[in-house]
């Protein structure tokens, strides 16, 4: 068994006052930083996904640009390549990660599975290749990116165990809703 963890989208933007920012994210990126203190040597790969989306366009309809945003599948310009709101919180310790995955440019993203290493490489490889069977996920948003990276995780045959202390999501409500549902899926909640 080859144990991995999956930090999703610790970043600036999408911790309080951020493009995006949601209640809970800074103290998620320091409970992540003690976890890597602490645990991080019980890790074979840890992995670290961005949104890493284009200046220069609205992203496949991903930035609203036209109209307000929806909040579901239209957003506000967020995690722009290159700014400050696309890097990792500072309270995050980057250290013991081994591997950063960007997502998004040019195009919609919610799972870090759709992202790739800065020399191409798919996150589903990067796994595969460090032969990856158990997986941890924590980051930001429960609701959002979280849970698709869960998902695609399952899909991927992977074991899931989501670190219910290690997450923040935008809403309670969807928040939840999501749990739920990856724990349906077959994910454990710990």
């Amino acid at each position: 068994m080859t144990r991995a963890l999956l930090l999703v989208d610790v970043q600036n933007d999408f911790t309080e006052g951020g493009a995006l920012g949601v209640v809970g994210g800074a103290e998620v990126a320091r409970r992540i930083s003690g976890l890597l203190a602490s645990e991080g040597d019980a890790y074979d790969v840890i992995v670290a996904s961005r949104d890493w989306h284009d200046a220069d366009s609205h992203n496949g309809g991903h930035f609203a640009t036209d109209e307000p945003p929806n909040f579901t599948s239209t957003w506000p310009v967020h995690c722009v390549a290159g700014t400050t709101g696309a890097e990792y919180h500072p309270d995050l310790a980057l250290g013991s990660v081994d591997v950063h995955v960007f997502k998004g440019q040019g195009k919609p993203s919610y799972s870090a599975f759709e992202g790739s290493t800065d020399d191409g490489l798919p996150l589903r490889e990067v796994l595969a290749s460090n032969e990856v069977t158990n997986i941890d996920i924590a980051g930001i948003a429960t609701d959002y990116c979280v849970r698709a990276s869960a998902l695609d995780a399952i899909a991927a045959g992977l074991k899931v165990r989501i670190l219910t202390g290690f997450v923040a999501g935008v809403a309670p409500g969807t928040s939840n809703a999501a749990l739920n549902e990856l724990s349906d899926a077959g994910a454990e909640l710990s």
